[in-house]
């Protein structure tokens, strides 16, 4: 196994004459912009990957398998407008030995990531799995279905809930437990409860401790850099199939549908706080910090059924998450799942929200142990390696994995990477300075690529050497010498083309998901542009959720700072169904923010409720038309605040990110 995760390209084989001749030749001809096949370089290497690892072992195909009922027949699982949600068809064409153009060991992964449909995992316990990015758990109380994460989209959660009805007979839903506060765990609530019935209380809604503000600042302050990264983590906009998504190793694919969110009415505060469910006791575990900043795992005694949440999978979990968001804590992630060997040491089946359950008390313990020691072992070498001087791009190609945890399935890095969860560690501790100062204050990356471009001779030779290492095989010293091309000359097709080649083949070569679709993606802008933007995470029950004060914060980063310089502001709100006041002062070119202050003497004043603040802020809706409307009072200068609104600008959905 390569210990990153990812297989690095061949040995620089050597040039032929035929190779070197046709450079010149090549240069001439209009860039080729298609998708191509698996080159025999890759080819060498993903057979040579494929007999030096140990795939998915009998035990782990029987488990992914154990169960099943029924799936879904419909090719597409499809919402209003008969938008497609999610495509089901796809699904079935994982089969067989890998194609050449995936590695081996990420094609079975995906095989048993595709496995999709309603499945019994124990008495009273069921799950429907492979229909969105997470698994939706149905457990049996006395008077219906406890539903555990109700999956990423209103419609594929529809679609779920449809199926186990369908076989295993109708029953309301009596509670809801989020195990955690990504929008693939909850985002389909609203889809399969009536919120009035949860206000009522004949619905309940479980969450750990702070997941309200958790869900939703994750989604506000940086939504749209991380739904931007998103699209290549995910693949999102690539074709399924042998030379597109295979899915990401945790999971198969990203649905596209509405995401909602229902508030908890139930909040877990501490470890070993007990609910009853519908009939059934539940025992909580906290997990802050490790995979989501408010995580929980839980135990169901009378069941002996663990839900171990997304701390626990059949693979190795980031650390560091490519799309961004903030570092995990490693060790804590590995002292939670100690704690948790002990907590529930009769527990007889394990299950989660992604890939399938573990079977037997040994099984599960074995699994456990596994993956508490990965987590440990992440960082713990991570700081060793940094404790002895080596920098974050040394983690990055770090070798040794231990020989017990390369070997189990469960712990090979088909979501998260060894590679990138060390260098997460190390950034973690250290921040993304190694203290060399000739890396304290480098030019911005478009320069240094221009400079670059500039002492290899131009961009002919450029092209020349990244001709080169590509015939050999070497794709990352193509991408290395290739990208200071594109960076400096955007729109010269023959760099585009040949670094859109070497990203395709390093994809195609990648045992991780998430390393394959960032490749791929990567590849797929330069030949054709950005990717449409395919996931909007601040959908309006997240946006009714936020607060004031998140409100305020969305808008202070969405300030244009150099447009505001010089500019001193003072605005008074008061929100009159809230019976509060808050102060807004622009000053040094930032919009601060403070609840309860009182302004001497502010320059514009508003009164309004909280539902017109949304409408104003959020939704764009002018303000002498809610002023008209009679829903918002003001009193001083209007122009005042006409200034600081002025000076607001959305984010870019689609900006670039393989061109500068």
């Amino acid at each position: 196994m390569n210990k990153n995760s990812f297989r690095t390209s061949t040995p620089l084989f050597a040039l032929s004459a035929l190779a070197l001749c046709s450079l010149t030749a090549i240069n001439a001809r209009a860039a080729d912009m298609s998708v191509k096949p698996a080159t025999a370089a890759t080819v060498a290497a993903n057979k040579a990957f494929g007999s030096e690892s140990q795939l998915a072992s009998s035990l782990e195909i029987e488990e992914a398998s154990r169960g099943f009922i029924a799936a879904i027949e419909a090719p597409a699982i499809v919402g209003a407008n008969d938008k497609v949600a999610f495509s089901v068809a796809p699904l079935n064409a994982f089969k067989g030995a890998a194609p050449d153009t995936v590695n081996p060991s990420l094609w079975e992964s995906a095989k048993l990531t595709a496995k999709h449909g309603l499945f019994k995992v124990s008495d009273r316990i069921y799950q429907v799995r492979g229909y969105d990015l997470s698994n939706m758990t149905l457990i049996a109380g006395k008077s219906g279905w406890i539903v555990i994460d109700p999956m990423m989209s209103a419609e594929t959660a529809r679609a779920a809930l449809d199926l186990a009805n369908k076989h295993l007979g109708a029953k309301p839903i009596s509670a809801i437990i989020y195990t955690h506060t990504h929008a693939d765990h909850f985002g389909g609530a609203r889809a399969i409860v009536d919120e009035a019935d949860v206000k009522s209380g004949k619905v309940r809604v479980v969450a750990p401790e702070g997941f309200m503000d958790n869900a939703i600042a994750e989604n506000v302050l940086a939504g749209n850099v991380m739904n931007r990264r998103a699209t290549f983590q995910f693949g999102a906009g690539l074709p399924i199939g042998p030379q597109g998504q295979v899915g990401v190793g945790l999971t198969g694919f990203m649905s596209f549908g509405n995401i909602g969110l229902i508030s908890p009415t139930d909040v877990i505060t501490k470890t070993g706080q007990a609910l009853t469910l519908d009939g059934l006791k539940v025992v909580f575990n906290l997990a802050p910090n490790t995979e989501a900043p408010s995580e929980m795992m839980f135990y169901f005694p009378e069941l002996k059924a663990l839900c171990w949440a997304e701390d626990v999978n059949k693979t190795m979990h980031n650390i560091y998450t490519t799309r961004g968001a903030k570092v995990r804590d490693a060790l804590g992630w590995s002292k939670y799942l100690n704690e948790l060997l002990d907590s529930f040491p009769d527990a007889d089946v394990a299950f989660g929200p992604h890939t399938w359950p573990a079977f037997g008390n040994a099984r599960l313990r074995k699994t456990l142990a596994n993956q508490r020691d990965m987590y440990r072992f992440i960082h713990d070498q991570a700081l060793f390696l940094a404790n002895n001087g080596k920098k974050m791009d040394d983690l990055g190609n770090a070798s040794f994995y231990p020989k017990a945890l390369q070997e189990d399935f469960a712990t090979r890095g088909y979501y998260g990477s060894l590679s990138h969860n060390l260098r997460g560690v190390y950034t973690y501790y250290l921040g993304y300075y190694d203290s060399n100062p000739a890396t304290l204050n480098r030019y911005a990356p478009a320069e240094v690529a221009r400079r670059y471009v500039a002492a290899l001779g131009g961009a002919n030779a450029v092209l020349e050497q990244g001709r080169k290492a590509y015939a050999a095989g070497d794709y990352r010293w193509t991408t290395e010498l290739v990208n200071n091309l594109v960076m400096t000359e955007p729109g010269n097709e023959q760099a585009r083309a040949l670094q859109a080649d070497a990203l395709e083949q390093l994809g195609y070569q990648a045992e991780n998901g998430v390393w394959r679709n960032q490749f791929l993606v990567g590849a797929q802008e330069l030949r054709k542009g950005n990717t449409p933007a395919q996931v909007n995470t601040m959908g309006p029950d997240l946006l009714k959720a936020l607060t004031p004060e998140m409100v305020f914060d969305m808008l202070a980063v969405r300030l244009n700072h150099e447009k505001a310089d010089g500019m001193d502001v003072g605005i008074q709100i008061e929100l009159t169904d809230r019976n509060e006041t808050y102060a807004l002062e622009l000053s040094n070119s930032v919009l601060n923010n403070r609840r309860g202050r009182v302004l001497a003497k502010p320059d514009v004043s508003l009164a309004l409720t909280t539902g017109t603040l949304m409408k104003l802020t959020v939704g764009k809706v002018p303000l002498p038309e809610l002023m008209k409307a009679g829903q918002v009072k003001l009193e001083g200068d209007p122009k005042a605040l006409g200034a600081v609104f002025a000076n607001m600008e959305a984010p870019n959905p689609q900006f670039n990110i393989v061109t500068p």
